[in-house]
């Protein structure tokens, strides 16, 4: 992490490891957040002993680096993204990212022709679970991806 994030960093003595991070919203920080769910995960792997696959390392990033894009694209200043095992099911990961714009996200409808603006349907494609709520300021987006797959060899399906 470079100067443009702000980190903090708790292992839960209790529960689940968690990570925050706090980032100005500017284009370079969506590959930071990469960076910190990259870093996430490893210490999920090899601290903790949690099952992480490399499509989990795969679609982990990819959902933060789509949430980023939007938020750094449509929210002016800063954004917050939070990182967490699932509290009920190890299995999970939860990605939440906060920024300040209130418009919620609404996915297009499938269009083979459209050029971009296809990330919200990348995101819910990928993800167990996806949400977003309205915030006193802006919204969180919240979603789930599946650690590892199912023992039918199915990644985590809705």
């Amino acid at each position: 992490m470079d100067g443009a994030a702000r980190k903090w960093d708790q292992l839960l003595d209790d529960g689940p490891m968690r990570v925050s991070a706090a980032f100005d919203g500017v284009p370079g920080d969506i590959a930071r957040a990469r960076e910190l769910v990259r870093d996430f995960l490893t210490r999920l792997r090899s601290e903790h002993g949690v099952t992480v696959t490399e499509r989990a390392f795969g679609s982990a990033q990819l959902v933060v680096s789509e949430l980023m894009t939007n938020a750094c694209k449509y929210a002016s200043g800063p954004c917050l993204v939070d990182l967490g095992l699932d509290t009920e099911r190890a299995d999970r990961v939860h990605i939440a990212v906060w920024d300040s714009a209130p418009v919620l996200p609404v996915a297009k409808a499938a269009d083979p022709g459209r050029v971009g603006q296809h990330g919200l349907e990348i995101v819910m494609a990928v993800c167990h679970s996806y949400e977003v709520h309205r915030e006193p300021v802006g919204k969180r987006t919240i979603a789930s991806v599946a650690l590892a797959e199912d023992p039918h060899g199915n990644p985590g399906v809705r």
